[in-house]
């Protein structure tokens, strides 16, 4: 059995410690290249994790947990009608089968169906992902001169 594959995966509520990781891992170039996800000023990305995600009793949001260390987030929020989910990791943590494991468990806890997720149409690894998970190619979205694929979970 592969190493990464008996790492330990686990999920708790974020701390305010963890605002710092996420910050530091929002900042990677290539994160935000195959994201199309411009990266926030500090204060920005502050005044959003405080208000917009921790202070809305409606979004559910986990620290993902690699032998206790922080690896990233995966968050669900509502987007007008629709249920939207995110997540976010360090390049570290990447292609290790870490994502597939959080977000197994993340979707144990988010009961809101149907869910949708909307990444870059270039980042295929977060479409694999997602599709590996259950999600389904429902259409595409736009955000600004990106095209994102829309992904479905009923």
């Amino acid at each position: 059995m592969n190493a990464d594959m008996r790492l330990d995966v686990r999920l708790r509520d974020v701390t305010e410690a963890d605002l710092e990781i996420f910050f530091e891992q929002e900042q990677d170039p290539e994160a935000t290249r195959r994201s199309r996800f411009a990266p926030r000023e500090r204060e920005r990305f502050m005044k959003h994790w405080t208000t917009k995600v921790l202070g809305d009793p409606t979004v559910l949001v986990q620290t993902v947990l690699v032998a206790q260390a922080p690896a990233g987030n995966i968050v669900s929020w509502w987007e007008h009608d629709r249920r939207f989910l995110g997540y976010w990791f360090g390049r570290a943590y990447w292609g290790r089968g870490i994502g597939t494991r959080a977000l197994t468990l993340f979707l144990r806890q988010e009961r809101i169906r149907p869910l949708h997720a909307d990444p870059f149409i270039g980042n295929t690894a977060s479409v694999r992902l997602l599709e590996r998970c259950g999600f389904q190619r429902a259409g595409m979205l736009t955000h600004g001169d990106d095209e994102h694929v829309l992904l479905t979970l009923g």
